[in-house]
């Protein structure tokens, strides 16, 4: 047996494996979606692939009644934990009528649903941070207990709206956690080719916020960082920059190839950290997950991504008479 970290983090078995089956269906959405890209069945997938630890770690340590989230676009273990389900994920991948985020006029990844408090995302990276920050700012000037939970890659981590955001969530101490969730990759520019400074976390000190860098694939290791940071925020102590370092398992999307710039041998070494086998095995040796339990998690998460896979795919697609609602104003 090896250490239960879980449990000193106030983390039940229940809640592990529950954090462990939403990393497994996130990865199973994202593989599926490849196959039905490459069978010419939806257009595009922006992929999750090697970052759910980051995302699912992250997601368990806000208070998903109240808090808000703003995901960038490969945030769909994020998106899941905060109650949207696979079959909203396939409708937005079809562009399907019913599609939660945007009644199909949206590319997939730009998450919206108002009533989990996943707040819409824009095509230009990091416009959400400043979003989450005036969304902070209203939750101080209300008195709401409530964080505001903002994410980015590490290239977006470069954008003005990052910046201007961070600095002023710092000046006002507001309730704002900012993940960077680090990849590597900004599309095809290597870490090194972004960035000066050896973490993204140390740009913190500028702003006078607290920056930390976590192993990204260690779901228990963001999730004591996260709730750490949204205690702060609820205290009134202000912001967190959390940088959680991952890599992409996949292209930047499916309409890349990324065979062109990162050598396949870096590729199968990223491979033997995958998050879901790491997690897994930890999972095994504390006792809590056992082959029973896994395969029993398998077949129920195959199950919902059939379902949802042939639910929206007989889906309508949305009548051409309603291109322009919601684009202008209704007398």
């Amino acid at each position: 047996m090896v250490e239960n970290r879980h449990q000193s983090l106030g983390l039940s078995d229940e809640d592990v494996l529950n954090m462990y089956e939403v990393m497994v269906l996130s990865r199973k959405i994202d593989e599926r979606m490849w196959l039905l890209n490459r069978a010419g069945k939806i257009p595009f997938v922006v992929s999750c692939q090697g970052q759910e630890a980051a995302q699912v770690g992250a997601a368990f340590a806000l208070d998903r009644e109240k808090d808000y989230v703003l995901p960038y676009y490969r945030d769909v273990g994020v998106v899941l934990a905060f109650g949207m389900t696979a079959r909203d994920l396939m409708l937005s991948s079809y562009a399907k009528a019913e599609d939660p985020n945007s009644g199909g006029r949206q590319m997939p990844g730009h998450f919206g649903q108002k009533k989990n408090r996943i707040v819409t995302g824009s095509s230009p990276v990091t416009t959400q941070v400043p979003h989450a920050v005036g969304i902070a700012l209203a939750g101080k000037m209300n008195k709401e207990n409530i964080v505001s939970f903002v994410t980015f890659g590490e290239g977006s981590s470069n954008q003005g709206d990052f910046h201007e955001g961070a600095n002023f969530a710092a000046v006002h101490k507001l309730p704002v956690i900012l993940m960077c969730e680090n990849n590597k990759y900004a599309i095809s520019v290597p870490y090194n080719k972004q960035v000066a400074c050896v973490n993204i976390s140390d740009r913190a000190i500028g702003y006078g916020m607290p920056g930390i860098t976590v192993n990204g694939n260690d779901p228990l290791e963001v999730y004591a960082a996260v709730k750490e940071a949204a205690d702060r925020g609820r205290r009134g102590d202000g912001p967190t920059l959390i940088e959680t370092v991952t890599y992409r398992l996949t292209a930047h999307s499916s309409d890349d190839d990324d065979r062109v710039y990162r050598e396949a041998e870096e590729l199968e070494e990223a491979k033997q950290n995958d998050p879901i086998h790491s997690f897994s095995t930890y999972l095994k040796e504390t006792g809590v997950l056992t082959e029973e339990i896994e395969e029993t998690i398998v077949q129920k998460v195959s199950k919902i991504i059939d379902d949802a896979t042939e639910y929206a795919e007989a889906a309508p697609y949305p009548e051409p008479e309603q291109t322009l609602k919601f684009v202008y104003a209704e007398e």
